[in-house]
C-alpha cells in the first residue's frame, strides 16, 4: 500500500510518501500547512484502491466467481440435511441397525451417534492435513483435490449393503474432502473477493450450506416412501452431480492473487486481480492492490519461513488470533445448530408433529431465507455487532424453547400425549433462532477466521480453527442422542449458557474487520488495538489531524461502563 502514491503522483509521493513517516506518531499528522493538500490526495488514492470499477457491473464477476467457490459449502450441508433423515429410514435401520425381540428394527444410540458424527472427525482431520495443499497447489488444486477425496467416500457409502463400519469408513473418508474444502473455499474467496465485500461473498458459503440442508431435507421426503435402498442411495448418488459441479466451476475461478505474488507470480497476480474486477490489467487500482499485497508478503518474509511453531508466536500476536479463531469456531457449533439440523426429525418427533420429515423442511426453509439476509447484515452492521445481537436473540429464544419444552410440553408425563400448542410454541422459537444463528454466527464465523491471519500461517491457522468447529460438531453429534434421552428439553439451558459466555467473549476479544484489506487487518493487530473500540481503528494511509491511535489502545473506564456504555 504504501507505494499506492507512486502510481498516482510520483513527485507528490517524494515528498509525502507514507513510508518516510511514522506509523504511529502523532508528529504525522500534525502538519497543517500541508492538510488540505494531503487530505486531497488521499481522497483521490482511496477512491483508486476502494473503487476500481464504479459501472453498474462492478463486481459481477467476481461475485458470481466466489459463488461457485462457496458451493463447497453446500456439498457440507447436503451431507447435514440427508444424514438426519438416514437414520429414521426404513431401508437404513434394517440394513445397518440392529432387530429388537418385536422384529422392528432400530440404531442404538452408540451406533448413531457414531454414523452422525464421525462425519466431524473426517473433516478436523482433512482441514489440518490437507488444507497445505493450499499452499502447495494453489487454492484452485487444492480445492479439486478434496473434492475427488470426497467423491472416494461416497462411493464407498453408495457400495455399503449391511455393514455399517463400511458406511462408517465411507463417512470417515468423505468427511475428510469436507474438512478440506470448509479451509479452503473461505481462504480463496476471502483473496479473491474486494474488501468491500469480503464479508457478503464469503457469507455465500455458509449460504450454500444451508441451501444444501434444505434441498437434502426435501430430497429426504421424496424417497421416504420407497421401501428398498433407493430411500437413501438416490440422495447419497446425487452428490456426485454437486461434486461435477464443484470442479467444473474451479476452471472458471481465478486464482487466489496473494497465493500467486507469493509464489512469484506476479504477472498472474495481477490478471487474477483485473479478471475480478473487470478492469485493465495496467489499471492503477490493479497495480496498487498487487503492490500492496507484494509489500505485506515481503514484511512476512523477513520474519522467516512459516512453520507450525509459529503458530504459536506471542509476538507477532498470532497465537492470540489463533484462539480467537478456535473459541469463535467452537462457540459456533456450541449455539446447538447441530442439535436441531442433525436431529431435526428426531426433534419434531419429540414435540408430536406427524410427519417430522416434511416438518423438518420449517427448519430448512427458515434457514435458507436467513441466510440470504445474512448477505446484507454482514458488511453492513459489522462482524462485532452481528455476533453480539446474534448471541442475545439466540439466549432469549432458548430460554422459551427449553421452558416450555420441560413444564408445558407433556402435561401429563412423558409418553401420555404432547400438548400441541406448547410443541407449536417451540417450533416457533425454534425457528426464531436459527434466524438468529443463521443471520449472525453461521456465516461470520467463517468470515472471521477468513480475514484474521496473516498469509503466511493462513492455511495452517485456519486448518486448526476450522478443526476446533468440527471437534465440537462431533462432540455434539455424537453425544446429543445420550443427553437429549437423559434430559430432554433442559439441553437447550446448555447452550443458552453457551451464547451467554459468546457475548462476553466477543465484547473482550473479537475486534470489528468491516472493510479493511487484509493487510490492513494484520496492522490494526499490530497495533494493539482494543476489540471493542477496534470500529473506530482507520489504517495509517487514511487517518486525519485529529486522530488519536493511543486511545484506541488503552481504556480507562470499568468494563462494565465499556460494555454497555456508547462505543
Amino acid at each position: 500500500m504504501n507505494s499506492t502514491p507512486d502510481l498516482i503522483s510520483p513527485q507528490k509521493s517524494s515528498e509525502n510518501s507514507n513510508a518516510e513517516l511514522p506509523s504511529n506518531s502523532s508528529q504525522v499528522m500534525n502538519m497543517p500547512e500541508e492538510k488540505g493538500t494531503q487530505d486531497d490526495f488521499q481522497a483521490e488514492a482511496d477512491q483508486i484502491l476502494s473503487n476500481p470499477n464504479t459501472g453498474k457491473g462492478a463486481y459481477v464477476t467476481v461475485s458470481i466467481c466466489c459463488v461457485m467457490v462457496a458451493f463447497g459449502g453446500f456439498v457440507f450441508g447436503w451431507d447435514t440435511g440427508t444424514i438426519s433423515g438416514f437414520v429414521a429410514q426404513t431401508d437404513f435401520l434394517r440394513r445397518f441397525g440392529m432387530k429388537h425381540k418385536d422384529g422392528s428394527y432400530y440404531l442404538s444410540k452408540v451406533r448413531t451417534g457414531l454414523i452422525v458424527a464421525i462425519f466431524n472427525i473426517g473433516c478436523a482431520i482433512g482441514g489440518i492435513v490437507l488444507a497445505k495443499l493450499g499452499d502447495m497447489y494453489g487454492r484452485k488444486m487444492g480445492l479439486i483435490v478434496v473434492v475427488v477425496i470426497y467423491i472416494i467416500g461416497i462411493i464407498i457409502q453408495i457400495a455399503s449393503i449391511d455393514k455399517w463400519y463400511q458406511y462408517f469408513i465411507g463417512r470417515i473418508i468423505s468427511g475428510l474432502g469436507v474438512g478440506g474444502i470448509a479451509v479452503l473455499s473461505p481462504m480463496l474467496i476471502s483473496e479473491v473477493a474486494p474488501k468491500d465485500m469480503r464479508g457478503t461473498l464469503v457469507s455465500c458459503y455458509q449460504l450454500m450450506i444451508t441451501l444444501g440442508i434444505f434441498l437434502g431435507y426435501c430430497t429426504n421426503f421424496g424417497t421416504k416412501n420407497y421401501s428398498n435402498s433407493v430411500q437413501w442411495r438416490v440422495p447419497l448418488g446425487l452428490c456426485f452431480a454437486w461434486a461435477l459441479f464443484m470442479i467444473g466451476g474451479m476452471t472458471f475461478v481465478p486464482e487466489s492473487p496473494r497465493y500467486l505474488a507469493e509464489v512469484g507470480k506476479v504477472e498472474e497476480a495481477k490478471r487474477s486481480i483485473a479478471v475480478s474486477n473487470k478492469v485493465a490489467i495496467d489499471d492503477p487500482s490493479v497495480l496498487a492492490e498487487v503492490e500492496g499485497v507484494l509489500a505485506g508478503i515481503e514484511a512476512e518474509k523477513l520474519a522467516g519461513s512459516a512453520s507450525w511453531g509459529e503458530l504459536f508466536s506471542t509476538k507477532t500476536k498470532v497465537l492470540q488470533r489463533l484462539i480467537m479463531g478456535a473459541m469463535i469456531q467452537s462457540l459456533q457449533q456450541l449455539t446447538g445448530d447441530n442439535y436441531f439440523f442433525y436431529y431435526g426429525t428426531t426433534v419434531f418427533n419429540a414435540v408430536g408433529m406427524s410427519d417430522s420429515f416434511e416438518t423438518s423442511i420449517v427448519f430448512g426453509v427458515v434457514n435458507f431465507f436467513s441466510t440470504c439476509c445474512s448477505l446484507y447484515t454482514v458488511d453492513r452492521f459489522g462482524r462485532r455487532n452481528c455476533l453480539l445481537y446474534g448471541a442475545v436473540g439466540m439466549v432469549c429464544c432458548y430460554v422459551v424453547y427449553a421452558s416450555v419444552g420441560v413444564t408445558k410440553l407433556w402435561p401429563n408425563g412423558e409418553g401420555n400425549g404432547s400438548s400441541k400448542g406448547a410443541g407449536n410454541c417451540m417450533i416457533c422459537f425454534a425457528c426464531f433462532y436459527i434466524f438468529c444463528f443463521a443471520t449472525t454466527w453461521a456465516p461470520i464465523a467463517y468470515v472471521v477466521i477468513s480475514e484474521t491471519f496473516p498469509l503466511r500461517v493462513k492455511s495452517k491457522a485456519m486448518s486448526i480453527a476450522t478443526a476446533a468447529n468440527w471437534f465440537w460438531g462431533f462432540l455434539i453429534g455424537f453425544f446429543t442422542p445420550f443427553i437429549t434421552g437423559a434430559i430432554n428439553f433442559y439441553y437447550g439451558y446448555v447452550f443458552m449458557g453457551c451464547m451467554v459466555f459468546a457475548y462476553f467473549y466477543v465484547f473482550f476479544f473479537v475486534p470489528e474487520t468491516k472493510g479493511l484489506s487484509l493487510e490492513e487487518v494484520n496492522d490494526m493487530y499490530a497495533e494493539g488495538v482494543l476489540p471493542w473500540k477496534s470500529a473506530s481503528w482507520v489504517p495509517t494511509s487514511r487517518r486525519g489531524a485529529d486522530y488519536n491511535a493511543d486511545a484506541l489502545m488503552h481504556d480507562d473506564q470499568p468494563f462494565y461502563k465499556s460494555m454497555f456504555g456508547r462505543k
